[in-house]
């Protein structure tokens, strides 16, 4: 129960609009334009079964967005955002960094990071006060 529980800060839920809007945005996409954004990208990327994996991180972007913009189960559903993050700028990221150098892999990697860094942020601090984790699992 205690990883249920959240703080009292109000501003956390900046950074709840910006996580859950970006992965459940994202996640919608890969059903929407599979060739681009699901399947057809993971087998650019050379990730194996990429026509199970697209649906299947698409359903956890969804899913975990969603749940990270009410404020339910915040810190449970940060964690495989989390997981997504660091596959994506290792399978991604890195490749950008040892063939074009590290200013590419910068600017390429900018909401990786920030969505890695979001993510974190909720692991650690829970859903604030206006999310319903806050509602459910009072102090």
């Amino acid at each position: 129960m205690k990883y249920l529980k959240t703080d009292n800060s109000k501003t956390t839920l900046l950074i709840r609009i910006m996580v859950g809007i970006v992965f459940f945005s994202e996640g919608v996409q890969k059903f929407l334009f599979p060739a681009l954004r699901g399947a057809g990208r993971f087998e650019s990327i050379g990730l194996p079964s990429p026509e199970f994996l697209g649906y299947f991180v698409g359903g956890f972007e969804v899913i975990c967005g969603l749940l990270i913009l009410i404020g339910l189960f915040t810190r449970y559903a940060a964690i495989p955002l989390i997981t997504i993050m660091i596959v994506a700028i290792s399978s991604t990221k890195i490749p950008i960094l040892l063939n074009d150098g590290f200013w590419q892999m910068m600017h390429a990697a900018r909401t990786d990071f920030s969505m890695l860094l979001g993510s974190i942020f909720l692991l650690i601090r829970g859903g604030g006060h206006w999310s319903v984790d806050r509602r459910f699992f009072k102090q």
